[in-house]
């Protein structure tokens, strides 16, 4: 219904910075939240920051003043910007959007980008 194609990942050296971009298309009528997870190796997927439609932020502790995350409405993206890269941030970032069309609610996962920082 929804399709999400992530791009941006890649290796980094710590301290440096990456930029990952989801587009979502397919049967919206609406975006509310905007999101983006990421799972470690042995660990459970928790959320990095997410953005409503009214532009509301909310960040991990872990990532607070090191990442950004926005939107363009228009074109129906999220990016989050990452900076001061550490290599704790190494991890699988997948991008979550919640849609709304014709009476349902929708909520979609993208296929995952990896992220490596290296020490």
């Amino acid at each position: 219904q929804v399709q999400l194609v992530e791009s941006g990942g890649g290796l980094v050296q710590a301290g440096g910075s990456l930029r990952l971009s989801c587009a979502a298309s397919g049967r919206i009528f609406s975006i509310n939240a905007m999101g983006w997870y990421r799972q470690a190796p042995g660990k459970q997927r928790e959320l990095v920051a997410a953005i409503t439609s009214g532009g509301k932020r909310n960040y991990a502790d872990s990532v607070k003043g090191r990442f950004t995350i926005s939107r363009d409405n228009a074109e129906n993206t999220v990016y989050l910007q990452m900076n001061s890269l550490k290599p704790e941030d190494t991890a699988v970032y997948y991008c979550n959007v919640k849609t709304y069309y014709s009476g349902t609610y929708y909520n979609s996962w993208g296929q995952g980008t990896q992220v490596t920082v290296s020490s």
